[in-house]
């Protein structure tokens, strides 16, 4: 596929006097919570504070987290882990992002387009049946709109996992998210699943993942 030039469909949405909806996800490799998404559409033009969530500190992205929610609408759309064990993560993902995207039309003008990592959402059947649709890898380097939606989504799932912490104590929820690291996964062995942990994941042994501990601690 070609590479989308950066920020190409904000730019000539912007040159129109229009908007762009950008849509990402948080949480679908993680053992336990919900899959996590947002759907953004920036009412001003780019912050320098709007980079890919992966990239910044926890505190660049509240500090981005907050000029997001002062410059846009914006839309969660989440996907329990019952959700993903009965659907499979994929599904659950694509579902908790059109949800994300319906939710966000109600409030905002028609837009240009509809920007997403990766992920193929349909939307026949809806009022914006017709809006050109644009999927492709690493949103966040090609789209402002989904790096917003990006950030959007870590901080709203990482607070939510923070206070989950606090109802499913000795996982250490609140270091690692529920992603699969060496604690969560030694956990996990010790104590088995709690109420908020996906049993597919656990079932199938997700969790013995070769990525590093510092690989996945880099997303905190």
């Amino acid at each position: 596929m070609e590479k989308i030039k950066k920020d190409f469909f904000e730019k000539s949405a912007w040159a129109q006097g229009r908007l762009v909806i950008g849509v990402d996800e948080v949480g679908r490799g993680c053992l336990a919570g919900p899959v996590v998404t947002a759907a953004v559409m920036l009412k001003s033009k780019r912050s320098p504070l709007i980079k890919d969530s992966k990239i910044l500190t926890k505190a660049q992205r509240e500090q981005a987290s907050r000029w997001i929610q002062q410059h846009s609408w914006y839309s969660i759309g989440i996907a329990s882990h019952h959700i993903i064990d009965e659907r499979n993560i994929y599904q659950a993902t694509l579902h908790a992002m059109r949800k994300a995207i319906i939710h966000l039309l109600i409030k905002t003008p028609e837009p240009s387009h509809i920007l997403i990592d990766a992920m193929p959402v349909q939307l026949q059947e809806t009022s914006v049946a017709h809006v050109p649709i644009h999927h492709a890898p690493f949103g966040e380097t090609w789209s402002c709109s989904i790096a917003a939606a990006s950030i959007i989504a870590k901080v709203y799932r990482d607070a939510l996992m923070e206070r989950m912490h606090l109802v499913v104590p000795g996982y250490h929820l609140a270091e690692h998210k529920g992603y699969a690291t060496k604690a969560h996964r030694q956990a996990v062995q010790e104590l088995g699943g709690s109420i908020i942990h996906r049993e597919s994941f656990i079932r199938q042994e997700i969790f013995v993942t070769s990525e590093t501990d510092d690989e996945q601690l880099s997303f905190f």
